[in-house]
Formats: C-alpha cells, sequence, structure tokens
C-alpha cells in the first residue's frame, strides 16, 4: 500500500465543519473515492505530523443539476449529474491540533 499525496484533495470549510474542528478536534476532508481508511489516516499524519486517533469515510452522492440556455430566440434546455466524491472525518488524539485556515508551517 503505497501513499499518494494525492489522497487529501481538499479540506471542507463550512460552519459544520468548523464547529466539529474547534470542539470535536475532528477535521473534514475531500479524499479520493478509492481511498481506504489506512490510507487516509497515514496521509493526514504524514501530511500535517499529528497523531489520528479514528477515521470516518461516506460517500457523497451527486446531485443532479438543470441548466436553460437561451441563444438566438432558441431555448435549449439539458440535465446533467455532479459527480459523487467520498468525505473522511478524521478525529485527532488529545494535544494534537490542525490549523487549516492558518496554513501550514
Amino acid at each position: 500500500m503505497s501513499i499518494k499525496s494525492t489522497i487529501l484533495l481538499q479540506p471542507i470549510l463550512s460552519e459544520k465543519s468548523t464547529e466539529l474542528s474547534s470542539t470535536l478536534n475532528k477535521h473534514v476532508f475531500r479524499v479520493e473515492k478509492n481511498a481506504n481508511k489506512l490510507e487516509i489516516k497515514k496521509a493526514v499524519e504524514k501530511r500535517f505530523n499529528v497523531r489520528v486517533k479514528k477515521v470516518a469515510t461516506l460517500r457523497v452522492k451527486g446531485k443532479q443539476k438543470s441548466v436553460t440556455i437561451r441563444s438566438n430566440d432558441r431555448i435549449l434546455r439539458t440535465t446533467g449529474n455532479q459527480a459523487s466524491w467520498k468525505k473522511a472525518i478524521v478525529t485527532l488524539e488529545e494535544g494534537h491540533i490542525i490549523d487549516i485556515v492558518g496554513g501550514e508551517v
């Protein structure tokens, strides 16, 4: 099992994830769809130099979107799907923190 640098795609910065990180020491990341919990744990520990206690993952299904385009007095309506993606909620050991908003040191 190799640790790829692209397992962690981006942190999710929402009101709920900010509340989780400040109160429960949990951080939320968007990860590769085929990454498992062990790979996610090793990637977070290597990238941020912290100890991970637990990793929870879930798949988020993509939504269906509709688009209307008006051109030359014609109306074109089309629908499509957003891509599905995977979310990881990482719980850190006591005393370890990740400052995502402040950036890496």
